[in-house]
């Protein structure tokens, strides 16, 4: 996996929805995307922007409770996870989450522990309230052609 290589800064929503947007166009089944970052940091604004920009209509309720939200009706069928409330990476196996070919997005990756697959799209978030965020990002080598190659400027 390359090491940490860069960081941009989305100074509001809009720059974070072009950045959702750039992603959303690379997408591929079976993707995961991961996203670090304290609470409030904009991890399920960001996954609410990449299932907008593949053409999600209606509401994106964060799965904080469910766990895994299902998004099958899309160009590419996402499911939209949270981990936070799992005690223990075992509990992620009754998921099923590598068992599907959609892609994952999924919050609180960290709770996967060693089950974190290692060409997952890693991305941080640093910021709260109405603060300028910090992305950065990890590219595995199944992305390296894709992401940042058409990251929005």
């Amino acid at each position: 996996m390359s090491p940490l290589i860069s960081e941009l800064i989305l100074p509001d929503a809009a720059a974070t929805g072009r950045v959702a947007a750039g992603l959303a166009a690379v997408l591929r089944a079976g993707d995961i995307i991961v996203l670090h970052g304290d609470l409030g940091a904009g991890k399920s604004t960001l996954a609410r922007f990449i299932l907008q920009a593949l053409g999600w209509p209606g509401e994106v309720p964060s799965p904080t409770f469910t766990l895994v939200q299902p998004y099958e009706d899309l160009p590419v069928p996402v499911w939209h996870c949270d981990l936070y409330r799992l005690d223990s990476p075992a509990e992620a196996d009754a998921l099923g989450l590598f068992e599907t070919d959609a892609a994952l997005l999924i919050e609180w990756p960290e709770r996967l522990g060693h089950r974190l697959p290692a060409d997952a799209l890693q991305l941080w978030l640093e910021g709260s309230g109405d603060a300028p965020r910090r992305l950065t990002w990890r590219v595995p080598t199944a992305w390296e052609a894709r992401w940042p190659a058409n990251l929005p400027t």
